[in-house]
């Protein structure tokens, strides 16, 4: 979820173990992977659960009251309720909506496509997730948009190791979805997390290789590509949260949260179902 990425740290986080690199992203600790596990497992189990909740006439309202209970449930704290005063536990983007969609009463209707992303705190911990969904019947336009957006993530995330930089991520998925005639979004991008929500880097999903911050084992960050089908360009609504294509073209997104470990990567928010691709493929 991505909000104000490079949000200040709260000092009462700044206190868990670990270093910061001269760019400022925070090293953790071996033991600190465990608390991430935690939190992205409970992320990703609730949206696997919204898989049944997501059809025609259903209402994102009702979505989203579903995620708060869920997450009640569980022990856990929404990241979303109460920051910067937005007030609901998950961001609900329907078609040409980029990212920041927010619940609201109208229903969807057959063949909108829709990103839920949720972000939940467990012990301290930050669990940051979002994939797509299909009201309906999926036409083959938005299936391909979808299909794209989901491999060029996993593009991103097979560049993670040490040793690599953030470009190399960023150019992986920029030169897929490029590729395929699509653009990707420059307007937002992932960032740093663990027990705060924000932190550095941020993640761009575009670049050239070799430039930006060395990955080190021990960082924590999201990668959640924004792919539109039209042009890269949006803007943001009245109300200073929705972001839109300008084009009006429809846009996917899916995001996961990472861990550099020694050689290679740790995915936090694997779907305990495998049910991370709305065709349940992955």
């Amino acid at each position: 979820m991505i909000f104000n990425f490079g949000k200040k740290v709260d000092p009462v986080n700044e206190t868990h173990q670990g270093r910061m690199t001269r760019d400022g992203i925070r090293i953790h600790e071996s033991g600190d992977f465990a608390g991430m596990h935690k939190a992205g497992a409970l992320a990703a189990q609730i949206l696997d659960e919204m898989i049944e909740h997501v059809f025609p006439g259903q209402t994102t309202a009702e979505i989203d009251r579903i995620i708060e209970d869920k997450v009640n449930a569980a022990g856990a704290k929404s990241a979303t309720i109460g920051y910067k005063g937005y007030k609901h536990a998950s961001c609900i983007s329907i078609n040409h909506v980029v990212c920041h969609g927010i619940p609201g009463d109208k229903k969807l209707k057959d063949g909108d496509i829709l990103n839920i992303d949720v972000t939940v705190i467990v012990d301290g911990w930050f669990g940051d997730t979002s994939r797509m969904y299909v009201a309906g019947k999926l036409n083959r336009k938005a299936e391909r948009l979808i299909q794209i957006t989901h491999d060029a993530l996993f593009m991103g995330i097979e560049m993670v190791r040490p040793g690599n930089t953030f470009g190399d991520i960023g150019h992986a998925i920029q030169a897929y979805v490029e590729g395929h005639r699509m653009s990707v979004v420059r307007d937002f991008c992932g960032h740093g997390l663990g027990r705060v929500f924000h932190a550095p880097p941020n993640v761009l999903h575009y670049g050239r290789p070799g430039t930006g911050p060395v990955l080190e084992e021990g960082m924590f960050f999201t990668i959640e590509p924004m792919v539109n089908l039209g042009r890269p360009e949006t803007k943001v609504l009245a109300d200073d949260w929705t972001a839109v294509t300008r084009d009006k073209s429809l846009s996917a997104q899916f995001e996961h949260s990472i861990g550099v470990t020694a050689d290679g990567y740790d995915i936090f928010t694997l779907s305990p179902a495998g049910k991370f691709h709305p065709t349940y493929s992955a």
